[in-house]
């Protein structure tokens, strides 16, 4: 969970028909990178009806939860913070409080009726019809749900965002159509639908126009992306035929600006040859890809509805290893899921083994209402989850670690995009999605660096510029 106040300040002028701010918005965002990217579009959306970024509830005109319903306890998180919110609103009547996101989508009625704090309730399709919300509970006009699917025009309608640095995600799809067991994202997100090459293409040369370096493609399944080619598009296509991802990936690397492209979420059931030929072939396409595969045990796998198998997966690393090999490979795993024996354990820690993980996410099982693994029988004992989990993390970490630590004495680009802790020390990312931290100047802020690796902690590398070893730390 990360608290946000997504945007910069804004104008205290009159600009381009926007209002001066002279309101606030609070942004606290849940979970996954997608809320983030909404967080910001919804302070985007605001700027023009004269909201600025507040960085406490306590102060603010509007208090927005941008909720997830993927981690567990996620709704009772929401309605604590509610409670927290209500004293606020106490001392500030005039105060508007939405929730949004996923918990909204999937409880938006019980939210109204266990919360009376709350003044709007909208899911993830309902951002672009914000300030209609704002000026309906402003007319106190009674309909506050707003959870509709119509993903097409919030995609089409909602207002450019403001970034603040040199690294962005930009949505592409949304949605999912493979409803695994444990998931909810089916349920509170919808079916797959894809923005338009165009639209992708125009929101990356409005960012690269304001100084950004790389872009991160986003998706609950974002290699289901798809869409017509444009007009005039790459040699290869002919006039009517469909973009995957890999052909985005190759469009957007034309625009001027852009240096690294990267995408998340993938599913193995998307991931076809033309985005593995990509990675052998586009140099700003970087060597990490992000593909869960959740469990080692085809039984397991089968259960959850994946519709892969465990070899087909490992198949899958095995191409993009032949078409990258210097490749960094990320994952998420689920350890517990019903009907888990001691056997199938094993095999994801097996699977973990095999294909030897730069980074992974990894959790305990935990039932989600609604969800078909809610209600299978041989559920795993809460204390055996914990024990396997331990274990797994363990392994995890020991391959995180010799990973980064296979980089000491490499040279590797570095996007330098923040100042340090210490003084006259910029952090940036490696190729592989590692925080490195080395001496260097403000005018090398978004600059791409030669950085030769000198350290390594759990968590960051530290390097010094390309012929200058000089220990920072």
């Amino acid at each position: 969970m990360t608290d946000r106040s997504d945007a910069s300040s804004g104008d205290k002028t009159p600009h381009n028909g926007q209002m001066a701010p002279s309101k606030k918005v609070f942004v606290k965002t849940y979970g996954c990178q997608m809320n983030v990217y909404d967080s910001e579009r919804m302070v985007g959306l605001l700027k023009p009806l004269g909201y600025a970024p507040s960085d406490v509830p306590d102060d603010a005109d509007l208090v927005i939860l941008n909720t997830c319903h993927i981690r567990e306890k996620a709704a009772e998180k929401v309605y604590s913070d509610l409670g927290r919110i209500k004293k606020h609103k106490t001392k500030k009547p005039d105060m508007k409080v939405a929730v949004a996101g996923c918990v909204a989508q999937a409880e938006g009625a019980e939210i109204t009726a266990r919360a009376p704090v709350v003044d709007m309730v909208f899911g993830p399709q309902a951002y672009h019809k914000l300030p209609e919300m704002i000026a309906r509970a402003a007319r106190d006009s009674g309909e506050v749900l707003e959870t509709d699917f119509t993903v097409e025009e919030k995609f089409d309608r909602l207002a450019e965002r403001e970034v603040d640095g040199y690294s962005a995600f930009v949505t592409v799809q949304e949605g999912c159509d493979k409803f695994c067991t444990f998931c909810v994202v089916p349920y509170t997100r919808g079916a797959e639908v894809s923005r338009s090459v165009d639209a992708v293409t125009a929101e990356v040369r409005s960012l690269a126009s304001r100084g950004l370096r790389e872009v991160t493609l986003l998706g609950q399944n974002v290699n289901a992306w798809h869409s017509p080619a444009p007009a005039g598009h790459i040699a290869g296509h002919t006039e009517g035929s469909t973009f995957g991802l890999g052909e985005l990936v190759r469009h957007i690397a034309q625009i001027d600006g852009i240096d690294r492209i990267r995408f998340t979420t993938s599913h193995p059931r998307d991931m076809d040859d033309g985005l593995i030929a990509a990675f052998g072939e586009e140099e700003k396409l970087m060597p990490y890809l992000h593909l869960p595969v959740q469990a080692g045990s085809d039984k397991i796998l089968k259960a959850m509805n994946r519709g892969h198998t465990a070899e087909t997966y490992i198949r899958q690393i095995e191409k993009v290893r032949a078409a990258r090999p210097d490749i960094a490979i990320s994952g998420d795993m689920i350890v517990g899921f019903p009907g888990e024996t001691a056997e199938d354990f094993e095999m994801t820690m097996e699977i973990v083994r095999e294909v030897n993980y730069a980074s992974c996410f990894s959790f305990k099982y935990s039932r989600r209402p609604g969800t078909p693994g809610a209600t299978m029988p041989l559920q795993v004992p809460e204390d055996e989850k914990s024990d396997r989990l331990a274990r797994l993390q363990a392994l995890l970490e020991e391959q995180k670690q010799a990973f980064n630590a296979a980089q000491l004495g490499r040279v590797l680009p570095v996007l330098f995009e923040k100042e340090g802790r210490n003084k006259g020390q910029l952090i940036g990312r490696s190729p592989y999605l590692q925080a490195v931290h080395a001496v260097a100047t403000p005018d090398m802020l978004g600059q791409i660096v030669p950085v030769e690796i000198i350290g390594c902690a759990p968590n960051s590398l530290e390097g010094a510029l390309a012929g200058l070893k000089e220990k920072t730390s």
